[in-house]
């Protein structure tokens, strides 16, 4: 059965979450927590089994805990997270990823973060980011390769995370802001473009034939309802606008495990 890891919000989002593009806005932590109860509905309706870990009162950004571990076929690799107040995280969903999937992990000066790491079936695409560095993506290959995944870098520009301008549909469309990232390393997709005025809009979270987008971005929503429309896929909205106030889209929040 397909699972899905999920961290309650920490108090802490309010007013001390990192932030690299934003302004800092107030977020409403009790609005943050019931939209995390939709999300974590969406998920169900999707047909995952949701594993809710508890707060972490210390770790203002640990609800977006699909930053703290890559998740593969065969094995889980723990991150080492780029921003220092963060570093601390993947300790906290070790024990839990432990039951499912054997541990490797990111070791020093190595960086990476989860949401720099789109999977296409076989294919790690990787975010060269400010939070994920090259060595980084070394040990990341030094761990997947060997598995028969390929590693492609895909430098990004304008945003926190590859998953903030680039997810994808299904195995063979994309959708994506390319004023932030470089699409060279998608030339063989189709590309559906974000709306102009939805920069943010680019982040899907695929799961067992649903796609749970973000409600916020109106216009986008509808170019993917058209796209599940043709392909047969259940489109499941989910409303994150607080936690969008702190750089995160719907993959951000969860960590997908299969069977």
């Amino acid at each position: 059965m397909l699972t899905a890891i999920v961290k309650t919000p920490s108090p802490g989002l309010v007013d001390a979450c990192e932030l690299t593009f934003l302004e800092r806005v107030p977020i409403d932590f009790e609005r943050a927590l019931a939209q995390h109860v939709d999300y974590r509905r969406a998920l169900e309706r999707a047909g995952a089994q949701v594993v809710t870990l508890e707060a972490s009162s210390d770790l203002p950004d640990s609800v977006f805990v699909e930053d703290t571990a890559v998740i593969l076929d065969e094995l889980a690799i723990l991150t080492r997270p780029g921003a220092p107040s963060r570093q601390s995280e993947p300790a906290y969903v070790e024990p839990e990823l432990a039951r499912y999937r054997r541990l490797e992990r990111i070791l020093p000066p190595g960086t990476l973060d989860g949401g720099d790491v789109l999977r296409v079936e076989r294919t790690l695409f990787v975010g060269v980011s400010t939070r994920t560095n090259a060595e980084g993506i070394k040990q990341l290959e030094q761990i997947a390769q060997p598995l028969g995944y390929t590693v492609i870098s895909v430098h990004v520009t304008g945003s926190l995370h590859l998953k903030t301008a680039c997810t994808a549909l299904d195995a063979t469309t994309v959708l994506l802001n390319p004023d932030w990232i470089d699409p060279e390393p998608f030339k063989d997709f189709e590309h559906i473009q974000v709306a102009a005025d939805e920069p943010f809009g680019a982040a899907v979270l695929p799961i067992a034939g649903s796609l749970i987008a973000n409600a916020a971005f109106l216009r986008t929503l509808d170019l993917i309802a058209s796209h599940c429309q043709s392909t047969g896929v259940r489109l499941i909205p989910a409303n994150i606008s607080e936690f969008n106030k702190a750089e995160a889209g719907v993959t951000c929040l969860s960590l997908l495990i299969g069977e």
